[in-house]
Parts: structure tokens; sequence; C-alpha cells
């Protein structure tokens, strides 16, 4: 069921259900970060492996001090200029936090989503959210609550309807326990940013197994169509252009199922539309998803991020 009514939600949280949250990110499956019972079902609801962390959501700064041991400068830092917003931060988490969500890791994910409805749904709950994206996992995260009707609606109570995300990409995420800041997953906020705010910091986004963060899987945000990276120019010749999809940043390369992310070359309104392209050649009459780079900065490494994933080979 899809509706805007907070009380709705806050009743199936309190009964340890699932609801679906928007966020500015992607659309979040929510349950009570506090209770393992609560947190299995998601596992089970997106056929996720038990090892990839999930992301505890709160609705105050005060909050996320309740929920972890301690919070070095930088992370105050950050979490004092980019909160509400799309950055999570890994910190030792208090036992109060299961296992169950962290994986067995010692630190916890937190953040604050920059969402008006759903900060009303946090403020107004005695707990905090445990919510990785609203899908099957490993495939592409939703950014509308149709999007979560359609691959979840059947499995889960309620989907609080926010609108379309207005970022349209996961939250960058970034760890302390390194002599320098450790962004696990480019996201939302850019690398740029987060420098300009605490000075250098490490990339690993990457991981075969057993991840440090959510998100850091090589195969994911996968359509169920394979997707080729690379010059959309170049691999045009060697496909039947009337079974191919094409995915571009802002050119038009006269194909019948084409989908242009930004035509005026915007790199915030590529990511807000990535994910919905991506499920939309999953319902076009195609066999193969040809998909080219973004430029390599700003927001566009989160997106080129999501691209490389997206064309890892993996099973459906």
């Amino acid at each position: 069921m899809i509706g805007a009514d907070i009380e709705i939600a806050i009743e199936f949280l309190l009964q340890n259900q699932l609801v679906a949250i928007p966020t500015e990110t992607v659309y979040g499956l929510a349950a009570n970060a506090l209770s393992a019972e609560a947190v299995v079902r998601i596992f089970e609801v997106k056929n996720r492996p038990f090892f990839d962390p999930l992301i505890v959501h709160t609705g105050s700064l005060a909050q996320i001090t309740q929920l972890t041991e301690q919070i070095p400068d930088k992370a105050w830092q950050l979490a004092e200029k980019l909160m509400p917003g799309p950055i999570t931060l890994l910190l030792p988490k208090k036992p109060i936090i299961p296992d169950l969500v962290t994986s067995g890791l010692p630190d916890v994910a937190v953040r604050i989503p920059a969402h008006p409805l759903t900060l009303q749904l946090l403020t107004a709950l005695p707990f905090p959210l445990a919510a990785p994206s609203a899908n099957p996992f490993g495939y592409v995260s939703p950014t509308t609550a149709q999007h979560v009707q359609d691959q979840l609606g059947d499995k889960i109570p309620y989907i609080l309807n926010g609108g379309a995300c207005s970022v349209g990409i996961e939250s960058t995420i970034i760890g302390f326990s390194e002599p320098s800041p450790t962004i696990y997953r480019i996201g939302g906020i850019s690398v740029e940013e987060i420098m300009s705010i605490v000075g250098e910091v490490n990339v690993q986004t990457h991981s075969a197994s057993n991840p440090k963060a959510a998100g850091m899987l090589q195969s994911h945000y996968a359509p169920l169509k394979p997707l080729i990276l690379g010059e959309i120019a170049d691999m045009l010749p060697l496909y039947p252009i009337e079974q191919v999809g094409i995915l571009s940043f802002c050119t038009d390369y006269g194909a019948p199922n084409q989908i242009i992310l930004s035509k005026n070359g915007n790199l915030a309104e590529s990511a807000r539309n990535l994910f919905a392209a991506l499920r939309q050649f999953d319902t076009m009459p195609v066999t193969l998803i040809l998909a080219e780079p973004v430029p390599n900065t700003g927001l566009g490494r989160a997106i080129n991020d999501r691209l490389r994933r997206a064309a890892a080979p993996v099973s459906h």
C-alpha cells in the first residue's frame, strides 16, 4: 500500500514491520534498528547477504551520539556542515545496536536523511531506523514509491510516498578508523566537498566480499539486462541498433531505444535520472545496454561508480 500517512508508517514500525521510506538519495526499506527481530526481516525481504551491513537513519546529531561510542573531530565537522544530507558516517557503535545491523563489525553507519517526511517520521519514533535501499539485493535502487511497489509491493505492508528522490544516488560513506578519513562509498556528497571540510581523504570503494560498509560489493546496482560501459560511438557499430539500449550523458546518438541522462550536461540531473533510466531499460525491447561514463568530477564520480558496478558480471 502506498500512502503519505506518517501515523500508519509509525504503527507498522512499532509492530516490527517493514516500511519503505523516502529519502533525498533513494527509497529505503526501514525497520527498528534496535530490534534484531525487525532487522532480520530486511535481509529476508531483500534477499540480502548477512555480511552486508546496513545504514542507520536518525533524526538528529543528538541521537547519533546515543548510538555511537565516540565521534572524532573530523566526523563532527562533516556532520555539522552536511547533515541532514547524503553523507553517512562510520563510527564505533554502542552495544544498543544489534550486531546484525553492522554484520558483526565494530562500526555502525549512521546518517540524517534530508527529506522532510522521513525526518518527521524519525522524530516521532522512539528508535532509529535501519534502512538499506528498498529493492531486491543487487538490483537498481528505487527513486520513487512506484519503483518500490513494482519490486517489493507484495512483501511489505506500507510504502511512505515522499515523491521522487531529489539526489537520486546513495549517500557517501566515510569512516575514521584509519589515519586519514576514508571514503568507502562515493555518493551524493562529492569527494571534493568532503576534502574542502576535512582535508585529504582516502578512497576505498570496492570489496569482493565481507564489505566494511553498505554498497561496497563490486557487482551491485545492476539492471536485469547486461550493461557494457565504454565509448558508445565505438560500440554502436558492433550491435544491431534496434536491439540495444543507449544510456548517454548528454549526446543524442539517434538510436530508437535511447535515454539521455541530461541534455544540457548537468551532473546533478544525471544523478537524479540514473536509477530510473536503468529500470526503464528493463521494460524496453532491448537485449543489451550500452552506456558511457560521465565527466569524472563531483557527482560524476558517484555516477561512474554505479555504472561500473552495474556493468560488473552478475547473475539474476
